[in-house]
Protein backbone atom coordinates (compact mmCIF):
# COMPACT_ATOMS: atom_id res chain seq x y z
CA UNK A 1 0.00 0.00 0.00
CA UNK A 2 1.22 3.49 -1.20
CA UNK A 3 2.04 5.55 2.28
CA UNK A 4 2.12 9.27 1.63
CA UNK A 5 4.07 12.20 3.83
CA UNK A 6 2.97 14.94 4.64
CA UNK A 7 4.20 17.59 7.43
CA UNK A 8 0.48 18.24 8.45
CA UNK A 9 -2.66 17.17 7.45
CA UNK A 10 -5.41 20.10 6.33
CA UNK A 11 -8.82 19.76 5.19
CA UNK A 12 -7.76 21.17 1.74
CA UNK A 13 -4.66 18.69 1.50
CA UNK A 14 -6.67 15.48 2.74
CA UNK A 15 -9.30 16.08 0.27
CA UNK A 16 -6.98 17.01 -2.77
CA UNK A 17 -5.18 13.68 -1.75
CA UNK A 18 -8.62 11.54 -1.78
CA UNK A 19 -9.75 12.95 -5.01
CA UNK A 20 -6.23 12.16 -7.14
CA UNK A 21 -5.51 8.76 -5.12
CA UNK A 22 -9.12 7.05 -4.18
CA UNK A 23 -11.32 8.98 -7.62
CA UNK A 24 -8.44 9.04 -10.24
CA UNK A 25 -5.88 6.97 -10.07
CA UNK A 26 -7.69 4.18 -7.67
CA UNK A 27 -5.32 3.04 -5.27
CA UNK A 28 -5.04 1.95 -1.72
CA UNK A 29 -3.15 4.59 0.16
CA UNK A 30 -2.64 6.20 3.78
CA UNK A 31 -1.22 9.28 4.88
CA UNK A 32 1.22 9.85 7.56
CA UNK A 33 2.96 13.40 9.78
CA UNK A 34 5.01 11.37 11.09
CA UNK A 35 8.58 11.02 9.51
CA UNK A 36 9.81 7.78 11.32
CA UNK A 37 6.98 5.94 10.29
CA UNK A 38 7.66 6.90 6.50
CA UNK A 39 11.13 5.84 7.25
CA UNK A 40 9.85 2.50 8.13
CA UNK A 41 7.45 1.89 5.72
CA UNK A 42 8.68 -1.13 3.58
CA UNK A 43 5.89 -0.33 0.28
CA UNK A 44 5.47 2.47 -2.25
CA UNK A 45 5.80 5.75 -0.89
CA UNK A 46 5.58 9.33 -1.98
CA UNK A 47 6.48 12.32 0.15
CA UNK A 48 4.52 15.86 -0.01
CA UNK A 49 6.20 18.38 1.55
CA UNK A 50 8.25 21.69 1.60
CA UNK A 51 11.22 19.78 2.11
CA UNK A 52 12.22 16.45 1.44
CA UNK A 53 12.93 13.60 3.88
CA UNK A 54 16.95 13.03 3.58
CA UNK A 55 17.09 9.73 4.00
CA UNK A 56 14.66 8.02 2.39
CA UNK A 57 14.82 7.19 -1.62
CA UNK A 58 10.94 7.88 -2.61
CA UNK A 59 9.33 10.05 -4.76
CA UNK A 60 9.29 13.44 -3.77
CA UNK A 61 6.73 16.69 -4.68
CA UNK A 62 7.60 19.53 -3.58
CA UNK A 63 4.66 21.88 -1.96
CA UNK A 64 3.55 25.10 -1.79
CA UNK A 65 1.55 26.90 0.68
CA UNK A 66 -1.91 26.72 -1.25
CA UNK A 67 -3.27 23.34 0.85
CA UNK A 68 -1.78 24.13 4.19
CA UNK A 69 -3.93 27.98 3.87
CA UNK A 70 -7.61 27.93 5.29
CA UNK A 71 -7.84 31.91 3.71
CA UNK A 72 -9.09 32.42 -0.09
CA UNK A 73 -6.73 34.79 -1.66
CA UNK A 74 -5.38 36.03 -4.99
CA UNK A 75 -3.49 33.52 -6.63
CA UNK A 76 -0.24 34.08 -8.19
CA UNK A 77 -0.56 30.67 -10.23
CA UNK A 78 2.10 31.01 -12.86
CA UNK A 79 1.38 28.93 -16.35
CA UNK A 80 3.74 27.11 -18.15
CA UNK A 81 3.88 23.79 -19.63
CA UNK A 82 5.73 20.76 -18.71
CA UNK A 83 6.14 18.07 -21.52
CA UNK A 84 3.32 19.09 -23.60
CA UNK A 85 0.98 19.85 -20.69
CA UNK A 86 -0.12 23.00 -19.16
CA UNK A 87 0.92 23.52 -15.88
CA UNK A 88 0.75 26.17 -12.66
CA UNK A 89 2.18 26.24 -9.20
CA UNK A 90 5.60 25.68 -10.66
CA UNK A 91 8.72 24.47 -7.50
CA UNK A 92 12.32 25.30 -7.71
CA UNK A 93 15.16 23.58 -6.30
CA UNK A 94 17.29 20.43 -6.23
CA UNK A 95 15.67 17.11 -5.14
CA UNK A 96 11.94 17.49 -6.48
CA UNK A 97 10.92 15.25 -8.88
CA UNK A 98 8.20 17.33 -10.96
CA UNK A 99 8.68 21.11 -11.40
CA UNK A 100 5.30 21.94 -10.34
CA UNK A 101 3.30 21.12 -7.51
CA UNK A 102 0.29 19.24 -8.96
CA UNK A 103 -1.69 18.74 -6.14
CA UNK A 104 -1.87 22.59 -5.64
CA UNK A 105 -2.39 22.83 -9.42
CA UNK A 106 -5.35 20.20 -8.85
CA UNK A 107 -7.12 22.00 -5.99
CA UNK A 108 -7.17 24.59 -7.93
CA UNK A 109 -9.03 23.79 -10.35
CA UNK A 110 -11.55 21.42 -8.94
CA UNK A 111 -12.80 23.78 -5.72
CA UNK A 112 -13.48 26.28 -8.34
CA UNK A 113 -11.09 28.32 -6.76
CA UNK A 114 -11.25 31.37 -8.98
CA UNK A 115 -15.14 31.68 -8.77
CA UNK A 116 -15.10 32.61 -5.01
CA UNK A 117 -12.29 35.83 -6.15
CA UNK A 118 -13.43 39.00 -7.63
CA UNK A 119 -14.68 38.62 -11.30
CA UNK A 120 -17.04 39.49 -14.30
CA UNK A 121 -20.95 37.78 -14.26
CA UNK A 122 -22.92 37.52 -17.75
CA UNK A 123 -26.46 38.68 -18.08
CA UNK A 124 -27.46 35.82 -15.96
CA UNK A 125 -25.08 36.32 -13.49
CA UNK A 126 -23.22 33.46 -14.42
CA UNK A 127 -18.99 32.99 -14.20
CA UNK A 128 -17.72 33.68 -17.82
CA UNK A 129 -15.51 31.23 -19.46
CA UNK A 130 -13.25 33.84 -20.66
CA UNK A 131 -12.27 34.66 -16.76
CA UNK A 132 -10.72 31.44 -15.91
CA UNK A 133 -7.54 30.18 -16.23
CA UNK A 134 -8.25 27.29 -18.70
CA UNK A 135 -10.03 29.94 -21.26
CA UNK A 136 -7.06 32.39 -20.80
CA UNK A 137 -4.24 29.78 -21.40
CA UNK A 138 -5.97 27.66 -23.82
CA UNK A 139 -6.11 24.97 -21.96
CA UNK A 140 -10.19 24.39 -21.31
CA UNK A 141 -10.36 21.57 -23.90
CA UNK A 142 -7.57 19.01 -22.05
CA UNK A 143 -8.63 17.39 -18.38
CA UNK A 144 -5.68 19.00 -16.92
CA UNK A 145 -6.32 17.23 -13.91
CA UNK A 146 -6.82 13.81 -14.84
CA UNK A 147 -3.34 14.31 -16.75
CA UNK A 148 -1.77 15.79 -13.58
CA UNK A 149 -3.21 13.08 -11.50
CA UNK A 150 -1.33 10.45 -14.02
CA UNK A 151 1.75 12.14 -14.20
CA UNK A 152 1.78 11.43 -10.25
CA UNK A 153 0.94 7.90 -11.16
CA UNK A 154 3.85 7.57 -13.68
CA UNK A 155 6.29 9.57 -11.21
CA UNK A 156 5.54 6.68 -8.94
CA UNK A 157 5.93 3.72 -10.87
CA UNK A 158 9.28 5.04 -12.33
CA UNK A 159 10.58 4.01 -7.89
CA UNK A 160 8.22 1.26 -7.80
CA UNK A 161 7.33 -0.61 -10.47
CA UNK A 162 5.21 -3.13 -8.91
CA UNK A 163 3.06 -0.39 -7.37
CA UNK A 164 -1.25 -1.33 -8.41
CA UNK A 165 -3.42 1.12 -9.73
CA UNK A 166 -6.80 0.16 -11.04
CA UNK A 167 -7.38 1.22 -14.17
CA UNK A 168 -10.23 3.17 -15.23
CA UNK A 169 -12.57 2.85 -17.85
CA UNK A 170 -13.88 5.01 -20.36
CA UNK A 171 -17.82 6.23 -20.10
CA UNK A 172 -20.01 8.20 -22.00
CA UNK A 173 -23.30 10.09 -20.26
CA UNK A 174 -25.92 11.98 -21.89
CA UNK A 175 -28.30 14.08 -19.96
CA UNK A 176 -31.18 15.53 -21.46
CA UNK A 177 -32.75 18.72 -20.28
CA UNK A 178 -36.23 19.38 -20.22
CA UNK A 179 -37.24 22.60 -21.27
CA UNK A 180 -40.22 22.28 -23.11
CA UNK A 181 -41.50 18.80 -23.35
CA UNK A 182 -43.91 19.77 -25.95
CA UNK A 183 -44.16 22.20 -28.65
CA UNK A 184 -47.64 22.98 -28.99
CA UNK A 185 -49.55 20.23 -26.87
CA UNK A 186 -50.67 20.38 -23.22
CA UNK A 187 -49.89 24.21 -22.97
CA UNK A 188 -53.18 24.86 -21.58
CA UNK A 189 -56.46 27.15 -23.53
CA UNK A 190 -54.88 30.66 -22.37
CA UNK A 191 -51.26 29.43 -23.71
CA UNK A 192 -52.68 27.91 -26.61
CA UNK A 193 -54.77 30.43 -27.71
CA UNK A 194 -51.23 33.44 -27.41
CA UNK A 195 -49.19 30.94 -29.77
CA UNK A 196 -52.76 30.86 -32.37
CA UNK A 197 -52.43 34.59 -31.98
CA UNK A 198 -48.55 35.18 -31.78
CA UNK A 199 -47.61 33.45 -35.30
CA UNK A 200 -50.71 33.82 -37.12
CA UNK A 201 -50.86 38.25 -36.07
CA UNK A 202 -47.04 39.46 -34.47
CA UNK A 203 -44.88 36.44 -37.15
CA UNK A 204 -47.46 36.63 -39.77
CA UNK A 205 -46.43 32.52 -40.21
CA UNK A 206 -49.55 31.02 -41.30
CA UNK A 207 -47.21 27.72 -42.16
CA UNK A 208 -46.47 27.51 -38.38
CA UNK A 209 -50.57 28.06 -37.34
CA UNK A 210 -51.36 25.48 -39.38
CA UNK A 211 -48.41 23.02 -37.93
CA UNK A 212 -49.89 23.72 -34.62
CA UNK A 213 -53.34 22.80 -35.95
CA UNK A 214 -52.39 19.76 -36.76
CA UNK A 215 -50.37 18.68 -34.10
CA UNK A 216 -53.23 19.65 -31.80
CA UNK A 217 -55.60 17.90 -33.97
CA UNK A 218 -53.35 14.79 -33.70
CA UNK A 219 -52.60 14.56 -37.49
CA UNK A 220 -48.88 15.63 -36.65
CA UNK A 221 -46.60 14.53 -34.00
CA UNK A 222 -45.17 17.27 -32.01
CA UNK A 223 -41.65 17.77 -32.68
CA UNK A 224 -40.77 18.18 -29.20
CA UNK A 225 -41.59 14.88 -28.33
CA UNK A 226 -38.52 13.11 -29.11
CA UNK A 227 -38.09 10.90 -26.07
CA UNK A 228 -38.55 7.61 -27.22
CA UNK A 229 -36.09 8.17 -29.83
CA UNK A 230 -33.55 9.32 -27.25
CA UNK A 231 -34.18 6.13 -25.37
CA UNK A 232 -33.73 4.21 -28.56
CA UNK A 233 -30.63 6.02 -29.07
CA UNK A 234 -29.35 5.14 -25.81
CA UNK A 235 -30.00 1.40 -26.75
CA UNK A 236 -27.14 2.02 -29.50
CA UNK A 237 -24.22 2.59 -26.87
CA UNK A 238 -25.08 -0.89 -24.56
CA UNK A 239 -22.36 -0.70 -21.85
CA UNK A 240 -20.97 2.50 -22.67
CA UNK A 241 -23.33 4.89 -21.73
CA UNK A 242 -26.14 6.05 -19.31
CA UNK A 243 -29.09 8.36 -19.45
CA UNK A 244 -30.25 10.86 -17.37
CA UNK A 245 -33.11 13.43 -17.97
CA UNK A 246 -34.01 16.94 -15.79
CA UNK A 247 -36.89 17.72 -15.84
CA UNK A 248 -37.87 21.31 -15.44
CA UNK A 249 -40.88 21.99 -13.00
CA UNK A 250 -40.69 25.63 -12.03
CA UNK A 251 -43.40 28.13 -12.15
CA UNK A 252 -44.36 29.91 -15.62
CA UNK A 253 -42.29 32.99 -16.00
CA UNK A 254 -40.01 34.77 -18.38
CA UNK A 255 -36.97 32.13 -18.02
CA UNK A 256 -39.32 29.31 -16.80
CA UNK A 257 -41.58 27.72 -19.62
CA UNK A 258 -42.56 24.11 -18.87
CA UNK A 259 -45.48 21.97 -19.38
CA UNK A 260 -47.88 22.86 -15.64
CA UNK A 261 -47.32 19.56 -13.35
CA UNK A 262 -50.16 18.99 -13.00
CA UNK A 263 -50.64 17.73 -16.54
CA UNK A 264 -51.46 14.05 -16.98
CA UNK A 265 -50.39 13.95 -19.87
CA UNK A 266 -46.26 15.37 -18.93
CA UNK A 267 -46.92 13.02 -15.52
CA UNK A 268 -47.11 10.34 -17.08
CA UNK A 269 -44.57 10.83 -19.72
CA UNK A 270 -42.14 11.27 -16.85
CA UNK A 271 -42.83 8.48 -15.41
CA UNK A 272 -42.68 6.30 -19.00
CA UNK A 273 -38.86 8.33 -18.73
CA UNK A 274 -38.21 6.70 -15.33
CA UNK A 275 -38.92 3.38 -16.72
CA UNK A 276 -35.68 4.03 -18.81
CA UNK A 277 -33.86 6.51 -17.33
CA UNK A 278 -33.08 8.51 -13.86
CA UNK A 279 -35.00 11.46 -13.46
CA UNK A 280 -33.63 14.34 -11.48
CA UNK A 281 -34.58 18.06 -11.15
CA UNK A 282 -33.90 20.66 -13.20
CA UNK A 283 -33.24 23.28 -10.69
CA UNK A 284 -35.77 26.92 -12.42
CA UNK A 285 -33.88 29.88 -13.02
CA UNK A 286 -34.23 31.73 -9.67
CA UNK A 287 -33.62 28.11 -7.77
CA UNK A 288 -29.97 28.11 -6.65
CA UNK A 289 -30.70 31.78 -4.93
CA UNK A 290 -34.37 30.36 -3.25
CA UNK A 291 -33.74 27.44 -1.14
CA UNK A 292 -37.86 26.92 -0.40
CA UNK A 293 -38.33 27.08 -4.66
CA UNK A 294 -36.28 24.52 -5.33
CA UNK A 295 -37.40 22.19 -2.51
CA UNK A 296 -40.66 23.03 -3.76
CA UNK A 297 -40.10 21.73 -7.32
CA UNK A 298 -37.81 18.78 -6.27
CA UNK A 299 -41.27 18.11 -4.22
CA UNK A 300 -43.17 18.11 -7.37
CA UNK A 301 -41.28 15.65 -9.17
CA UNK A 302 -40.50 12.92 -6.58
CA UNK A 303 -44.50 13.05 -5.97
CA UNK A 304 -44.62 12.23 -10.19
CA UNK A 305 -41.88 9.35 -10.01
CA UNK A 306 -42.70 8.05 -6.65
CA UNK A 307 -39.14 8.39 -5.46
CA UNK A 308 -36.91 10.20 -3.76
CA UNK A 309 -34.72 13.00 -6.39
CA UNK A 310 -31.34 13.09 -5.63
CA UNK A 311 -30.18 15.21 -9.04
CA UNK A 312 -30.16 18.24 -10.08
CA UNK A 313 -28.96 20.61 -13.01
CA UNK A 314 -29.76 24.20 -12.89
CA UNK A 315 -31.88 25.59 -15.92
CA UNK A 316 -29.19 28.34 -18.16
CA UNK A 317 -26.61 26.59 -15.96
CA UNK A 318 -27.04 29.71 -13.55
CA UNK A 319 -25.50 28.71 -10.05
CA UNK A 320 -23.07 30.69 -7.88
CA UNK A 321 -20.62 29.37 -5.52
CA UNK A 322 -20.76 28.27 -2.65
CA UNK A 323 -24.38 29.45 -1.93
CA UNK A 324 -25.98 26.94 -4.73
CA UNK A 325 -24.58 24.01 -3.52
CA UNK A 326 -25.35 24.78 -0.23
CA UNK A 327 -28.65 25.33 -1.60
CA UNK A 328 -28.76 21.39 -2.86
CA UNK A 329 -27.54 20.02 -0.07
CA UNK A 330 -30.75 21.21 2.13
CA UNK A 331 -32.94 19.86 -0.56
CA UNK A 332 -31.16 16.35 -0.50
CA UNK A 333 -29.32 16.72 -3.32
CA UNK A 334 -26.45 14.59 -3.66
CA UNK A 335 -25.40 14.58 -7.37
CA UNK A 336 -25.17 17.83 -9.28
CA UNK A 337 -24.52 18.04 -13.42
CA UNK A 338 -24.61 21.87 -13.59
CA UNK A 339 -20.78 21.92 -13.85
CA UNK A 340 -19.47 23.94 -17.14
CA UNK A 341 -20.01 26.81 -19.28
CA UNK A 342 -22.58 27.70 -21.67
CA UNK A 343 -20.57 29.60 -23.89
CA UNK A 344 -17.65 27.22 -24.27
CA UNK A 345 -16.52 23.12 -24.39
CA UNK A 346 -14.38 21.68 -22.28
CA UNK A 347 -13.60 21.41 -18.72
CA UNK A 348 -14.67 23.98 -16.12
CA UNK A 349 -12.81 22.14 -13.46
CA UNK A 350 -10.01 20.66 -15.07
CA UNK A 351 -11.74 17.00 -14.61
CA UNK A 352 -13.77 14.38 -16.54
CA UNK A 353 -13.95 12.77 -13.55
CA UNK A 354 -16.63 13.02 -10.76
CA UNK A 355 -15.86 15.17 -7.94
CA UNK A 356 -16.77 15.76 -3.88
CA UNK A 357 -17.57 19.42 -3.41
CA UNK A 358 -14.96 21.23 -1.44
CA UNK A 359 -16.88 24.50 0.23
CA UNK A 360 -14.00 26.69 0.47
CA UNK A 361 -15.92 29.04 2.31
CA UNK A 362 -16.37 27.09 5.45
CA UNK A 363 -12.64 24.83 4.29
CA UNK A 364 -14.67 21.10 4.20
CA UNK A 365 -15.56 18.25 1.74
CA UNK A 366 -19.58 18.23 1.30
CA UNK A 367 -21.66 14.85 0.96
CA UNK A 368 -22.09 16.21 -2.77
CA UNK A 369 -21.01 14.78 -5.69
CA UNK A 370 -19.87 17.32 -8.81
CA UNK A 371 -20.30 15.68 -12.27
CA UNK A 372 -18.89 18.01 -14.59
CA UNK A 373 -20.29 18.23 -18.40
CA UNK A 374 -18.10 18.99 -21.35
CA UNK A 375 -20.09 19.80 -24.09
CA UNK A 376 -24.07 20.91 -24.89
CA UNK A 377 -25.61 21.31 -27.78
CA UNK A 378 -26.40 25.40 -27.64
CA UNK A 379 -23.01 25.57 -27.43
CA UNK A 380 -21.99 24.47 -30.16
CA UNK A 381 -25.25 26.00 -32.41
CA UNK A 382 -26.05 28.99 -30.56
CA UNK A 383 -23.09 30.22 -28.66
CA UNK A 384 -19.99 29.11 -30.70
CA UNK A 385 -22.17 29.26 -34.43
CA UNK A 386 -20.37 26.12 -35.19
CA UNK A 387 -21.56 23.72 -38.64
CA UNK A 388 -23.09 20.57 -38.13
CA UNK A 389 -19.83 19.20 -39.56
CA UNK A 390 -17.55 21.41 -37.05
CA UNK A 391 -19.54 20.34 -34.09
CA UNK A 392 -18.80 16.74 -35.00
CA UNK A 393 -15.18 17.65 -35.06
CA UNK A 394 -15.58 19.01 -31.74
CA UNK A 395 -17.48 15.96 -30.11
CA UNK A 396 -14.89 13.57 -31.61
CA UNK A 397 -12.01 15.88 -29.97
CA UNK A 398 -13.53 15.87 -26.66
CA UNK A 399 -14.42 11.80 -26.89
CA UNK A 400 -10.58 11.25 -27.93
CA UNK A 401 -9.31 13.21 -25.08
CA UNK A 402 -11.41 12.19 -22.08
CA UNK A 403 -10.73 7.95 -23.82
CA UNK A 404 -6.88 9.51 -23.28
CA UNK A 405 -7.25 9.44 -19.61
CA UNK A 406 -10.26 7.01 -19.21
CA UNK A 407 -12.57 9.38 -17.94
CA UNK A 408 -16.36 9.87 -18.26
CA UNK A 409 -17.70 11.79 -21.21
CA UNK A 410 -20.93 14.18 -19.88
CA UNK A 411 -22.55 15.93 -21.96
CA UNK A 412 -25.82 18.03 -22.67
CA UNK A 413 -28.79 17.86 -25.12
CA UNK A 414 -32.18 19.01 -25.05
CA UNK A 415 -35.42 17.34 -26.26
CA UNK A 416 -36.76 20.03 -28.33
CA UNK A 417 -33.54 20.56 -30.18
CA UNK A 418 -33.18 16.46 -31.51
CA UNK A 419 -35.73 17.24 -34.33
CA UNK A 420 -35.82 19.35 -37.38
CA UNK A 421 -37.85 22.19 -36.22
CA UNK A 422 -36.96 25.68 -35.59
CA UNK A 423 -33.08 26.00 -36.85
CA UNK A 424 -32.51 22.58 -35.71
CA UNK A 425 -32.67 21.09 -39.53
CA UNK A 426 -29.82 17.97 -39.82
CA UNK A 427 -28.63 18.46 -35.97
CA UNK A 428 -29.67 14.66 -35.28
CA UNK A 429 -27.24 13.61 -37.72
CA UNK A 430 -24.57 14.97 -35.55
CA UNK A 431 -26.13 13.31 -32.23
CA UNK A 432 -26.09 9.89 -33.88
CA UNK A 433 -22.72 10.36 -34.95
CA UNK A 434 -21.34 10.96 -31.80
CA UNK A 435 -23.46 8.07 -30.39
CA UNK A 436 -21.69 6.46 -33.57
CA UNK A 437 -18.05 7.32 -32.71
CA UNK A 438 -18.72 6.72 -28.67
CA UNK A 439 -19.78 2.97 -30.07
CA UNK A 440 -16.74 2.35 -32.71
CA UNK A 441 -13.36 2.20 -32.03
CA UNK A 442 -12.50 4.98 -34.50
CA UNK A 443 -11.63 7.20 -31.32
CA UNK A 444 -8.70 7.55 -29.90
CA UNK A 445 -7.89 4.89 -27.04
Amino acid sequence: MLLIYVPKLTNRLGYTINVVMRDILQTEFAITTDATTFERHEDARLCYAPQPIASVKAPYIKATHLLFETSIMEQECHYFEYEGTPAIYPVYGQGTDLPFDPFSAIFFMISRYEEYLPHRKDEHDRFMASESLAYKHGFLQTAVVDRWALMVRDLILKYYPNAIFRERCFNFIQTVDIDAAYCYLHKGFFRTIMGFLRDGLHRRNPAEVRRRLRVLTGKEHDPYDTFDYIIEQNRRLKKHGTLLFFALLGDYDMYNKPVSHFNNQFRELLQHIGDYSKVGIHGSYQSFEEPKRLERETARLADILHRPIVRNRFHYLRFTLPEAYQTLQRAGITHDYSMGYADQLGFRCGTCTAIPFFDLSNDQEMPLSIHPFVSMDTTMRNYLKLTKEEAKEQYHALVDEIRAVNGTYCCIFHNQNLCDYDGWDGWTEVYEDLIQYVCSDNSEK
